[in-house]
């Protein structure tokens, strides 16, 4: 065993130790964590406009500031971006992450010195309780790949912003930076395809022990392996251990994954946004993700059948309740105040409080990370039936994840009134305008993860015997646009 692979072990000890002081008092920690920001808040514009110098407990905190998006908070944002400090936390950011909006173009998120921690230590401490639990950390003497955006930066106003990942490349501890890969150079590169082969040569022949990015990305990584070397992954990196990743559900992955693999390695997900590293898989054997109530965010939690009434109940940590779907609001050291993350999330335990990522508030298609949303979608469809002269009575969108063959894609069921002449140029269009509105989905298209989108015709009157079928004919029952699964795309199917 080497001294880095023993002192791993001790610090995971130290680290582990630590999570079970805070996860153990979770009221305590959120109350402690709630002073600090209102004592932070007090200082800025923000602070000033909601009367933060009143506020003297959470039912003051309640009174004065209201639940909010990022259009809601986006007029203060503004004025960071412009450059003005002390406006949503004291002085400037020192980063932005830049993210795809969903009404207003791009979303800027501010990254403080006291927030930018939380999302280097909670990764970095994830590996650490997987250490500590199992005491495994041979791995640490290995190469380590960690797929994700350029760390090449561009400037506003002095503040340097990218996508997270990017960012936080920035920020990878010296001990791990000789065993990280790819070189910084293929990491710079803009082309999915050109850096996907980059990293293949770089690291086919290397001793691989952890791997970690967004499961589709992570499968064209393997595959690209598989067509050079002709081999199963295992039998490339024999000393893999360990697969993490975040942002989307890992199952529906999980047999391509072991069959590409030759086997199944450990895995560890994480909840990461740019809003704030959430939550991650602190054991390998009791469900979910621990929420980290101890990095400079508080949170609130919503029912979600009860999110749109004109006064939803507010439930804090202790009032949430096991196997219940809750949007989640956070106040948090980079400025956010009682901000809608758009999440929906369930709790799998308490004791500690261990969280899994059930949805988003809206309906949305994010299998492959690219999340999509109605808006995109229908402008995309609307504005090619213009073009094409073609008219529509209803669709709906499904990923198809595991087709017989060729690349996954998006599955546009759509039914017809006036069909287009030529379908396939029909089809390129929407794809086209998707892309222009949704940057993540470009780049899996770019990336030659995605192929485009596929469209199945849907007989007349198919969506009405669906909704028939179903028990929601009428009234204000609607054909949801996007779907992360294929329940409903197998119930149409029927149909055909």
């Amino acid at each position: 065993m080497s001294l880095k692979s023993i002192a791993a072990k001790l610090f995971a000890k130290y680290i582990s130790h630590q999570m079970q002081g805070w996860s153990s008092r979770p009221e305590e920690t959120q109350l402690k964590v709630f002073n600090m920001l209102i004592q932070e808040g007090r200082k800025t514009r923000f602070g000033e406009d909601h009367h933060f110098d009143t506020i003297k407990d959470y039912k003051d905190f309640f009174d004065k500031v209201p639940i909010q998006d990022y259009e809601g908070l986006k007029p203060y944002v503004d004025r960071v971006v412009d450059g003005e400090q002390d406006v949503l936390w004291p002085g400037k950011p020192l980063y932005f992450a830049k993210t795809s909006g969903t009404t207003s173009g791009s979303k800027f998120i501010p990254l403080t010195k006291d927030s930018l921690p939380n999302h280097t230590n909670a990764a970095r401490n994830a590996i650490l309780s997987y250490i500590a639990e199992t005491g495994h950390s041979s791995f640490v003497d290995g190469k380590m790949i960690f797929l994700q955006g350029s760390p090449e930066l561009k400037e506003k106003n002095g503040i340097h912003f990218g996508r997270l990942s990017g960012i936080v490349a920035h920020f990878v501890p010296n001990y791990l930076q000789k065993n990280r890969l790819p070189s910084w150079e293929t990491n710079s590169l803009d082309d999915w395809n050109e850096k996907i082969d980059a990293i293949v040569e770089e690291t086919y022949d290397q001793d691989m022990t952890i791997i970690s990015g967004i499961p589709s990305w992570v499968q064209t990584y393997f595959e690209r392996l598989h067509q050079k070397t002709d081999k199963t992954i295992a039998e490339l990196f024999p000393n893999l251990q360990l697969f993490i990743y975040g942002g989307v559900n890992y199952e529906p992955y999980r047999s391509k994954f072991e069959n590409l693999i030759g086997g199944s390695v450990d895995s560890i997900e994480l909840y990461p946004a740019s809003e704030g590293f959430f939550a991650f898989q602190d054991s390998q054997k009791e469900e979910g993700m621990l929420l980290q109530l101890d990095s400079g965010m508080f949170y609130e939690f919503i029912k979600t059948d009860e999110f749109f009434d004109e006064t939803p109940k507010i439930h804090s940590i202790g009032e949430v309740e096991i196997g219940v779907n809750y949007v989640m609001v956070v106040s948090t050291n980079a400025g956010l105040w009682r901000y809608n993350v758009g999440d929906t999330v369930m709790f799998t335990n308490t004791k500690p409080y261990r969280l899994k990522v059930s949805g988003r508030i809206k309906h949305f298609t994010s299998a492959f990370g690219e999340h999509v949303i109605a808006q995109e979608v229908e402008q995309s469809i609307i504005k090619a039936s213009e073009e094409f002269d073609v008219q529509i009575n209803e669709f709906t969108v499904a990923p198809q994840i595991n087709p017989k063959e060729g690349l996954p894609y998006h599955e546009w069921f759509i039914e017809f009134e006036k069909e287009p002449d030529d379908f396939k140029a029909f089809a390129q269009r929407i794809d086209d305008l998707l892309q222009e509105q949704n940057s993540y989905y470009k780049d899996l298209k770019k990336g030659n993860m995605l192929k485009t989108l596929v469209i199945t015709k849907v007989p007349k009157n198919g969506f009405q015997k669906y909704m028939k079928s179903v028990g929601k004919l009428g009234g204000q029952n609607k054909v949801a646009r996007l779907s992360n699964d294929r329940t409903l795309a197998k119930e149409l199917e029927k149909q055909i």
